[in-house]
């Protein structure tokens, strides 16, 4: 656990990156994993991931960023892009639902109580409330991935600062039902960056923690 943390003190949202050194195979399919086994309400991951290495199209989806996010789009060794369901169903569900079976080797019809349960919460929200609660899934994912990459030694910068519908256009994932939710860059520091050298700035525990 201390190289847990001496990790998370390490890490720091990159503002620039030697495009030179690229990740490992061997450390993209880690980082790839990390993301797989993130926590998923009621496991759905209702989302998907695009994982861009070509520097054509990192290049190409630059467009869609703004400001210095435009320099760790086209450097960075790869973009990590979560994109959630669009139009998240039924359909979802029974996939997720045969997934199970599968793994498990269990009845599918001894799955329905779960199922339904999935379903009515669906259900019971429009289709932007679950894009927004599809988001947060990714969010956590997000997190996971960022974390990996510090535990390797691998840098990241997690981005808001894009133009959602850009990517969406560049990538055709109105076409998978799909929307840009949030993107992550990873890939190694540049010497040049001077924020690597900046004290990491926290709220401190006694005021951000309330024991009761």
């Amino acid at each position: 656990m201390t190289d847990f943390i001496e990790s998370l003190n390490w890490r720091y949202a990159t503002k620039k990156y030697d495009a030179s050194k690229k990740v490992s195979n061997n450390d993209l399919e880690t980082l790839k994993e990390a993301v797989q086994l993130s926590v998923s309400s009621a496991g759905l991951q209702p989302y998907r991931v695009i994982v861009v290495e070509s520097d054509e199209a990192k290049k190409k989806l630059a467009e869609g960023a703004m400001g210095n996010n435009k320099n760790v789009f086209t450097d960075a060794s790869h973009l990590f892009i979560f994109a959630v369901e669009k139009n998240l169903g039924d359909e979802h569900v029974e996939d997720y639902m045969d997934n199970i079976s599968e793994t498990r080797n269990v009845e599918k019809e001894s799955l329905k109580d779960f199922e339904g349960m999935i379903k009515g919460s669906i259900d019971s929200r429009n289709d932007k409330e679950n894009e927004s609660w599809a988001g947060k899934q990714a969010y956590i994912a997000l997190s996971n991935l960022i974390n990996a990459a510090a535990v390797l030694k691998i840098d990241s910068t997690p981005m808001e600062g894009f133009d959602g519908k850009k990517i969406d256009e560049i990538l055709n994932l109105n076409e998978k039902g799909l929307t840009t939710s949030v993107i992550a860059a990873v890939g190694y520091r540049h010497s040049e960056d001077n924020f690597q050298n900046l004290k990491k700035v926290r709220k401190p525990k006694q005021e951000l923690f309330i024991t009761i």
